[in-house]
């Protein structure tokens, strides 16, 4: 007699425990991808002073990057046979990215908020990384790597313009 599949539960060779932990972490980075599109791209919205054009178009690029991340995480989320979270008081819980101020700051202030939180991003996709080479969960390792790259890359480009 064969056993049926669950439906909820994926029988992709990563035990239960293992999909949970990942899954937890995935959904962590995923409130931290959210909330960092939101703040980008009310910074984008905002930003004024005579960098205004470099600012603007750089916050459009990276705002961009950012909504194009976030369904990759959660769908990878829901592969591994979890729920993936998406409202703003799950992002709130998980997030380690305080929200946008209610009034924007000057330009280089949003670059430095937006430097904090792009590392913030990529220590959460950093911490994941062992958990899901624990679980040889090779798919979402490569996701994670990718994230990693974009958000210290991103990072280094928005500091070079604290440099004086």
């Amino acid at each position: 007699m064969s056993k049926k599949s669950n439906a909820s539960s994926p029988n992709i060779g990563i035990g239960d425990k293992d999909r949970a932990l990942i899954a937890q972490g995935l959904s962590k980075l995923l409130a931290d991808t959210y909330t960092l599109y939101l703040t980008t791209h009310n910074f984008h919205w905002n930003v004024t002073g005579p960098m205004f054009n470099t600012l603007h178009a750089m916050f459009m690029a990276q705002y961009t990057e950012l909504w194009n991340a976030v369904d990759p995480i959660a769908e990878r989320i829901r592969s591994l046979g979890h729920v993936a979270p998406g409202s703003y008081a799950q992002f709130g819980k998980l997030s380690s990215i305080p929200d946008a101020p209610s009034t924007p700051p000057k330009a280089l202030e949003m670059v430095r908020l937006l430097v904090e939180g792009n590392e913030a991003v990529a220590r959460t996709a950093r911490a994941v990384l062992p958990v899901a080479d624990d679980g040889n969960d090779q798919p979402t390792m490569d996701l994670l790597t990718q994230r990693l790259d974009v958000h210290e890359k991103t990072a280094w480009m928005l500091r070079s313009l604290l440099e004086e």
